[in-house]
C-alpha cells in the first residue's frame, strides 16, 4: 500500500493532526518551548519544534478498547503512567513503524524512568488488526508498548475524541482483507493524570519528544 494521497486529501489527512492546534490559537504556544533558559541544554531541545502544550484544549485520556488477550482495557489502566499514543495499523508500510522506532528511542533515552511511561497504539484498522496480532507487532518495538484495537464503534469513538482522520477503502471483490488505509498523524501525550498535555508531529526529533516526556514526570523521579 502506497500511504501517500492525492490532492485534497493528502493535504487534509496530513494536516489534520494540528487542525485542533490552529482552531485553539495554540500554535501561540510554540513560543512557550521557545524561550529556553539559557544553558538549559534541555530546554534548548525545544527550541524551533512540533511540540504543542494542548493542556485545556485536548480531552482528557479516555476510551474503551480491546487490548492484549482480547480483554477490555480503559484509560484506568494507565492511571499513574505518563502516555503516549498514536493512531495507526499493524500493515501500515511506513509511518506507523517509523513513529515506533522512534518512539521506542524516547524510551530507551529515558532510561529507568521509562517504567513511568507507556506506548498505546490504536489501530485504526481493527478489522485486520486483532489484539494477538497488534501486541505482537507493538512489541517488537519496545516492551512498554500496547496495541489496543476494538469495534468499529469503539475505534471510531477514540478517534472522534482526539479528531483523528482516517479512511477505509472498500476491499477487493477476491479478497476481503485487501484495502487501502490512510489516518491522519500525531502524537498525543498526556500525564501521569491523564490530562492531555502535548502534541506532536511524528516528524519531531527524538530529542524534543524525550525532552517533553521527561517534563512530564513527577520532579521526584527525574
Amino acid at each position: 500500500m502506497q500511504f501517500s494521497l492525492k490532492g485534497k486529501v493528502q493535504r487534509f489527512l496530513s494536516a489534520s493532526m494540528f487542525t485542533v492546534v490552529a482552531a485553539s490559537g495554540l500554535m501561540a504556544t510554540h513560543t512557550a518551548w521557545a524561550n529556553p533558559l539559557p544553558g538549559d541544554p534541555a530546554a534548548e531541545a525545544l527550541r524551533d519544534t512540533q511540540v504543542h502544550k494542548v493542556r485545556g484544549f485536548l480531552p482528557d485520556l479516555r476510551f474503551n478498547l480491546v487490548g492484549p488477550g482480547e480483554q477490555p482495557v480503559t484509560a484506568a489502566n494507565y492511571k499513574g503512567k505518563v502516555v503516549m499514543m498514536f493512531f495507526g495499523y499493524a500493515s501500515c508500510p511506513d509511518i506507523c513503524p517509523t513513529t515506533m522506532a522512534q518512539l521506542s528511542q524516547v524510551m530507551h533515552g529515558l532510561g529507568d524512568q521509562a517504567d513511568k511511561v507507556r506506548i498505546l497504539f490504536v489501530s485504526v484498522d481493527p478489522h485486520r488488526d486483532t489484539s494477538e496480532k497488534l501486541q505482537a507487532y507493538v512489541q517488537a518495538f519496545d516492551t512498554h508498548a500496547i496495541g489496543l484495537t476494538g469495534s468499529e464503534k469503539q475505534v471510531a469513538d477514540v478517534a472522534r475524541r482526539y479528531r483523528v482522520a482516517y479512511q477505509i477503502e472498500k476491499p477487493r471483490a477476491d479478497n476481503p482483507d485487501a484495502y487501502e488505509v490512510a489516518h491522519s498523524r500525531g502524537i498525543y501525550i498526556f500525564d501521569a493524570d491523564g490530562k492531555a498535555s502535548i502534541l506532536a508531529s511524528d516528524s519531531e526529533s527524538v530529542e524534543a519528544l524525550t525532552t517533553a516526556v521527561r517534563g512530564l514526570l513527577p520532579v521526584t523521579q527525574q
